[in-house]
């Protein structure tokens, strides 16, 4: 079965740009910039390519990623491949693009540290989501057989 999953790590090219649809969506985009580094074995020398994507993430993912993400950020972008196509106003041309639609993006933290803030999950009208109902608690070997105390979290 094919997959259409991409991770890329790279650096962000230009500051996120955060916009909405007409019923209320928040849609993100920014570039993102990724490295490849060898050296050539017959001159010894160093080469480099860069690649150019751009990245679109929906919801409170492009609210987070406007809020937090700057150019020259590195960040890992997972997601899957789409391509999209359009008429151009001006010549009337047919205009295609790959983009990256992303699942998940995150800091690389290679050459850097990280503080994360926790968000409250809000539903998609932007308002924060109800309170879950609580789960009964495991009975004893229910805990015992799944690692942990029946007072604490499973992760």
């Amino acid at each position: 079965m094919p997959d259409n999953t991409v991770t890329l790590v790279g650096n962000v090219t230009r500051d996120p740009e955060l916009r909405f649809t007409p019923s209320g969506a928040a849609n993100a985009s920014f570039g993102l910039a990724v490295n490849r580094r060898w050296q050539n074995r017959q001159t010894q020398e160093w080469e480099e390519q860069v690649s150019f994507f751009d990245v679109v993430c929906w919801r409170e993912m492009a609210e987070n990623v406007s809020e937090s993400l700057t150019k020259g950020a590195r960040v890992v972008v997972t997601g899957r491949l789409d391509q999209r196509s359009w008429d151009d106003k001006n010549t009337g041309d047919k205009r295609s693009k790959v983009e990256v639609v992303a699942d998940e993006i995150a800091p690389s933290l290679r050459w850097a540290t990280a503080q994360v803030t926790r968000n409250e999950r809000r539903s998609d009208g932007g308002s924060p989501r109800p309170a879950p109902a609580a789960a009964p608690a495991p009975t004893d070997n229910q805990a015992a057989s799944a690692g942990y105390g029946y007072d604490e979290e499973p992760f």
